[in-house]
Formats: structure tokens, C-alpha cells, sequence
């Protein structure tokens, strides 16, 4: 029987194994869901701010047999947080959100600081992830990076940041490019904190939202610049990419992660079509497990099998509403359980 860890790092590899992992990085996929926090009495938003608490979590999710990982944290504003923006910490219900702007232009990132990683949220993530590699070594730790656009979306207000990446190119490679170099060294410590796995999700920076000549010049090249800025690491990356990939599969098959995941409104059958044998990862519907029955949820994990995905996943993050019975569903239908 493969241990978690082995399994994954398998597929990573390339070889055969007896059945797809089941994971849920963290970061934007969030798999901390209410029915967890009750049961062990550990709750946001004080697990947001706590690094044994966002242990505690993490560890809960794989116990509970919902995912196959640990994976902190439990949401996309750490980074934007440490650039100076303001955060609405959130509740038990709802994630936390930026509320207001570090900067008001591309052309103010100068004014940015470097990210102190002795200090803040990023100190908090580290700490768990220390917490989480004490404990068991058959068990992946994934940490999750919030992408180069997304970040830099949540720095200044987006509309403004999506417009000036034309009206302000020049302005806008070095903002991009700050910001990808502090999630490169935000990666680097991750790493040496005992991270098995680095995921980055890039929700903002989507190919409908960029068009495919800016996703090629910004979301690409920036992604692929943390990738190979931790690549003497030896250690496996996953990328996340949302909205469709019609337009952008060529532009997406240059991304150098080792596994690209997408969100539910990606046909894993048509993404396998597009891109080869790259290793994939997705993407039951997010929806459908808050909101549907175990059986059509074990049956949507059957179809991503089929379609040709290497590693189970949701679609996004999880609505932390989503009852317990529904997310195990997953797994129960990969072990045959159902």
C-alpha cells in the first residue's frame, strides 16, 4: 500500500499507481470547511493568525480522511497583507479579503517593501509548516503561494492594475517583477520550513481576463520565473490556473509546473486533448460538494479519472459550508468505497 506521500511523488515522477491522489493544496483551495472547525473547536478567523491552530486544521482535514496532504494557508491575502494592503481577517464563514489598496498605481511600487519573513502572517504560514513536517513524514506538506498577478491585483485595485499593464507596461514589469521576486524567496523559505510541494494559484491573472497576449507577457513569463527561481530546490510545483483555456492552451502549455490544475468550467477531457501528456490535477465541481449528494460527486470524480486527470482535486476552493460526508466522497470513490 503506497503512503500518501509516495503516491503523490510518483505521479510527479511519472510512474504508474494504483489509483490518483487526492489533495487540496491550501492557498486559494482552501479545504478547511465548518463541520472540521466544530469538531475540533479550532476556528477562523483565529487560525489565520495561529500557527499551531493552522496546523491543528490542516492535520484535521487529512484525519477526517477529506485530502491525502497538509496544506497551509487557508487563503490569498498573506502576500498582500505583507506588501502593506489592509485585510479583512474574515469569519468562520467567509475568507478573508483585502480592503484596502497598498498603492494606487504600477507606477508606485517603488514605495512597496520587501516582505519580513520574521514577522506577520508569512512567520505564522512558516510556523505551521515546521508543525506540520514534526509530524508525519508519510504525509505530503504542501505551501501555496498566491500567483504574481493575483497578488499584484491585491496590492492596488484591479481594474486600474489590468488597464495599466498597457497604459504603463514598463512600469508594470518591474511592479510584477518585485512582487514575483519576494513570492520566489516567500517560496524558498516555505521550502526550507519543510514544504514538500509548492503551489501556486494565479486566479486573477486567467486568460479572459488578460487575453492571451498579456497572459503570455505577464501570468507566463512571471510564473515560470518563480518556478525556475526554485528549481535547484528539487522540489514539485502545482499550478492553478482559473476561468476557460480555449484561447490560451498553447500559452498554457508553457507554464513549467509539473502539474497545471484547473477550475470546474475546464473540460479535463478537452484539456488532456491540448496539452499531451502533461500531468494534470482537477476538478469536481466546488459547487456540487457544497450543494450536491456524495453519489453524483463520486461520480463526478469517476469522469475527471476518465477524462485523464493524474491527481483529484477540487475545482477551487472549498465553500466552508461543504458537509464532511460530501468531501469524502472523493476518496471513498478512488478506494472504491461507495
Amino acid at each position: 500500500m503506497l503512503s500518501p506521500k509516495d503516491r503523490l511523488n510518483k505521479v510527479f515522477n511519472g510512474e504508474k499507481v494504483d489509483r490518483p491522489p487526492c489533495i487540496c493544496p491550501g492557498g486559494m483551495m482552501n479545504m478547511v470547511i465548518t463541520d472540521i472547525m466544530e469538531d475540533i473547536g479550532v476556528g477562523f478567523p483565529q487560525a489565520h493568525m495561529d500557527a499551531q491552530m493552522m496546523a491543528d486544521l490542516a492535520v484535521a482535514v487529512y484525519e477526517k480522511e477529506c485530502f491525502e496532504n497538509y496544506g497551509v494557508p487557508f487563503c490569498m491575502t498573506v502576500e498582500a497583507e505583507e506588501f502593506g494592503a489592509k485585510v479583512d481577517m474574515g469569519t468562520n464563514i467567509y475568507e478573508p479579503h483585502v480592503v484596502e489598496y497598498a498603492i494606487n498605481s504600477v507606477q508606485e511600487w517603488e514605495m512597496l517593501s520587501e516582505i519580513n519573513f520574521q514577522q506577520g502572517r508569512s512567520k505564522v504560514v512558516l510556523d505551521a509548516i515546521k508543525l506540520l513536517k514534526s509530524k508525519e513524514s508519510d504525509i505530503p506538506v504542501i505551501g501555496n503561494l498566491t500567483g504574481p498577478i493575483s497578488t499584484a491585483s491585491s496590492i492596488m485595485e484591479p481594474v486600474v492594475f489590468y488597464k495599466e499593464l498597457r497604459k504603463n507596461n514598463s512600469e508594470a514589469h518591474k511592479f510584477v517583477d518585485f512582487v514575483t521576486e519576494q513570492l520566489i524567496q516567500f517560496a524558498k523559505e516555505q521550502i526550507v520550513a519543510g514544504a514538500d510541494i509548492i503551489a501556486i494559484s494565479d486566479p486573477s491573472g486567467t486568460g479572459e481576463i488578460l487575453g492571451p497576449k498579456l497572459f503570455k507577457e505577464f501570468a507566463v513569463k512571471y510564473i515560470n520565473k518563480i518556478v525556475d527561481g526554485i528549481q535547484n530546490e528539487n522540489i514539485p510545483t502545482i499550478v492553478h490556473i482559473c476561468g476557460q483555456m480555449k484561447k490560451v492552451y498553447h500559452e498554457v502549455n508553457k507554464i513549467k509546473s509539473g502539474v497545471l490544475s484547473f477550475d470546474s468550467i475546464v473540460s479535463m477531457n478537452e484539456a488532456r486533448k491540448n496539452l499531451g501528456d502533461r500531468l494534470i490535477m482537477g476538478n469536481v465541481s466546488t459547487y456540487t460538494i457544497e450543494f450536491g449528494e456524495p453519489d453524483k460527486i463520486a461520480e463526478l470524480t469517476q469522469k475527471c479519472v476518465k477524462d485523464g486527470s493524474n491527481i483529484i482535486s477540487p475545482a477551487c476552493g472549498l465553500g466552508m459550508k461543504s458537509p464532511i460526508k460530501n468531501v469524502r466522497s472523493m476518496i471513498k470513490s478512488l478506494k472504491k468505497e461507495i
